[in-house]
């Protein structure tokens, strides 16, 4: 299939087109800036310039698309509120869809959307499930929790380097997910009829909290990790602060989402259904024991590698 991945050079997005290549579909991404993208084209990726916010880029970009796998979300750096970054650029691509009569359509969510609806991100995402669920398209919605690639920042490397580690002082077990899995799922609902107009969890196979997490990393690090817990009225006070300036909007909207993953209510589902539905086996599924062990088994060997090739001088500068 001639497929369109939106959000090709995030974390997700990245491995979707990474993956759909390795299937053997033609894979075109749309990004806003392509020389930071090249990777993608050494990856054998089409690459097209367009925004969610631009309608004109749009139809270039689904000229003869057969189907599209939509993975973005905004950033951090966006100084816009989520609800023109993300929501607008939903509701401009799905229009450009109909107008393309590009049927096939892969939407990666969020676990707990419809639950979470005060929550800016939580409600985008709720309201385009339900776009999609009243519209025409050939959709299958994708709902995940929370990437393994974050626990890298969040834990592991200030596990490492003994720096401390901030966690809600309510915190949330959640289901993280090898963004490599979560492409499986993906890529494999282009070929699978039987995920048409469907909605599955998307989570990995056991829900960790912080305090376990950080258990994890030190006991595959070696290291002891010093904590720190954030009071939620402490965020949502800072929460408050950041809303009265509108250069920090998108700040308040992403500490509102502290309510999810501090508010104390799992996010993990039962995988069973989604499993028999995209045909894929659980046993090649990535389990965070493995993953952290694997990283620090390799950042490890680096760092050992790197200390053998300085002199004593240059090891007393190491931070570790």
């Amino acid at each position: 299939m001639q497929v369109l991945v939106v959000g090709g050079t995030g974390t997700l997005g990245r491995q979707i087109a990474r993956r759909a290549i390795d299937e053997g579909h033609s894979v075109r991404c749309m990004v806003r800036t392509p020389r930071k993208a090249s990777f993608l084209q050494e990856w054998g990726c089409e690459l097209t310039r367009g925004d969610l916010l631009e309608p004109a880029s749009l139809d270039y970009a689904l000229d003869g698309v057969d189907a599209v796998i939509d993975a973005a979300t905004s950033r951090p750096s966006d100084p816009q509120s989520v609800y023109v970054t993300d929501w607008d650029g939903k509701v401009n691509l799905l229009q450009a869809c109909e107008r393309a009569e590009v049927k096939r359509f892969v939407f990666l969510s969020l676990l707990g959307a419809h639950r979470h609806r005060d929550v800016p991100l939580m409600d985008i995402k709720a309201c385009t499930e339900n776009l999609l669920e009243s519209s025409d398209l050939d959709y299958t919605i994708l709902q995940g929790a929370a990437f393994m690639q974050g626990v890298i920042g969040q834990f592991a490397i200030p596990v490492l380097e003994g720096q401390t580690v901030w966690v809600s002082g309510s915190p949330t077990a959640i289901a993280y997910m090898n963004t490599q899995d979560v492409a499986r799922f993906a890529v494999a609902a282009l070929q699978r009829t039987e995920t048409v107009k469907g909605s599955f969890p998307v989570v990995g196979p056991r829900a960790w909290n912080t305090g376990e997490l950080v258990q994890l990393c030190e006991r595959c690090s070696g290291k002891t990790a010093r904590m720190f817990r954030v009071q939620p009225v402490l965020i949502r006070l800072m929460q408050g602060v950041a809303s009265f300036f509108e250069p920090a909007v998108n700040v308040a909207e992403r500490l509102a989402f502290a309510e999810v993953t501090g508010g104390g209510q799992a996010l993990d589902a039962p995988m069973e259904s989604s499993y028999a539905a995209f045909n894929l086996d659980p046993a090649e599924t990535t389990n965070m024991e493995s993953y952290i062990r694997e990283y620090y088994d390799t950042i490890l060997k680096r760092l050992r590698e790197m200390e053998a090739d300085l002199d004593k001088d240059a090891k007393k500068k190491l931070p570790f």
